[in-house]
């Protein structure tokens, strides 16, 4: 028993210490990782009303730093616990396999906060699939899961693996609809690319209507701040006409904006598709240096036949390479593969870019220690689903 509690005690000496860090030490350490995503800079706590926030850090003794959290805290209605949520994150070394060495002082940490639980969202990828290989596999009731990968990504499967074996519940199960951050995502390849690769990796549908819309005189300029009204509207028509809801106001937008480019100027722009003077798509933009995202897209219901929002995708793919990033993300689509749903037009639009579908790890939730905290848990994931 005694070299048992002796072993135990060498292991948490082994942990990495964490602490709390400045902005500028935060970004700093951002700026290194390739797979760091805008959701864990620290000017999203900015954009997120109703949470409270801090920054993380881990380092050896005198070390350099070798991860970095964005922690959103949200109070339990009536309680003074809180549910900690990481997006996309933390930025750690998911690689490490010994993870309980910053694992373990994170947990620890955050209950001391008053955390009753904990949502994470982890880097790696878990399945890649090539665009002519799902193209091909369209059909009735199929899902992107149906289909043989492209590549599996060895580390997403063992860091899977690993979380469950310490008690971490996959968010939604195998599903992709109770994550709060998409399950899946389209990615572009930018990385040693030129101009010319990007143009063949567009399917004749794409290279039609890019050339279309600049025959018919669509002009791609970069919006302000005072151009997010016209995008909210445009946003409104879509989402009525394409059948979804995000449920984020105008309010939230102008605070978004402000709070990213307050960061680092350029880092979120509005892009915009111009016609016989009149804006008829308007997409925002997100860049971190290494990586580039379209976040959210909107287009007027008339003269879709110039085909703006193509034009405008062009665009910032091209943008996007020219700045030195790697990948251009497309964000969140459905797993769904059946022609007749809804949802798969998105995807079929994004397809057409040359991409991959990217099946990431999804989000994953754990109790933070003790039966009070295990019940909290229950309680507040039943409050989730009401609302």
């Amino acid at each position: 028993m005694s070299a048992l509690l002796a072993t135990g005690d060498r292991s948490r000496e082994r942990d990495l210490r964490i602490h709390g860090l400045t902005p500028d030490e935060h970004r700093a350490h951002l700026a290194t990782r390739a797979e760091a995503g805008f959701l864990q800079y620290p000017s999203w706590a900015a954009v997120k009303e109703g949470w409270s926030s801090e920054r993380l850090g881990w380092r050896e003794d005198g070390g350099e730093l070798s991860g970095t959290a964005l922690v959103l805290y949200r109070q339990f209605p009536g309680t003074r616990k809180y549910f900690a949520y990481l997006p996309e994150g933390p930025v750690a070394d998911w690689a490490d396999p010994d993870m309980d060495r910053w694992l373990r002082p994170l947990l620890a940490h955050l209950r001391a906060a008053g955390a009753f639980a904990v949502r994470i969202g982890p880097s790696p990828a878990y399945r890649r699939w090539d665009g002519a290989r799902l193209k091909a596999a369209t059909g009735p009731g199929r899902t992107v899961g149906d289909v043989l990968a492209s590549e599996v990504d060895p580390l997403g499967a063992a860091v899977a693996d690993r979380l469950r074996a310490r008690g971490w519940r996959r968010c939604g199960g195998d599903g992709d609809d109770a994550d709060a951050q998409p399950r899946y995502v389209f990615r572009v390849p930018l990385a040693g690319r030129t101009t010319d690769d990007l143009w063949s990796g567009l399917n004749q549908e794409w290279r039609r209507n890019v050339r279309r819309a600049r025959k018919a005189g669509v002009r791609i300029v970069t919006g302000s701040a005072a151009e997010l009204p016209e995008f909210h509207r445009l946003l409104k028509i879509t989402e009525e006409r394409d059948g979804f809801r995000l449920g984020r106001s105008l309010a939230y937008y102008q605070r978004q904006y402000a709070a990213l480019n307050a960061e680092a100027p350029g880092r979120m722009k509005l892009c915009l598709a111009v016609h016989d003077g009149e804006i008829l798509a308007a997409h925002t933009m997100i860049s971190t240096g290494r990586r580039v995202w379209y976040q959210t897209g909107a287009s007027a219901d008339h003269r879709r036949e110039v085909r703006p929002s193509n034009a405008l995708q062009w665009r910032m793919m091209c943008d996007a390479r020219d700045a030195g990033a790697e990948v251009y993300d497309m964000r969140g689509v459905s797993s769904t593969l059946d022609p007749g749903d809804r949802a798969f037009g998105l995807l079929r639009w994004k397809l057409g870019t040359g991409g991959q579908v990217v099946e990431t790890l999804g989000e994953w939730e754990t109790s933070v220690g003790g039966a009070a905290n295990n019940a909290l848990y229950r309680a507040f994931q039943a409050y989730l689903a009401r609302r």
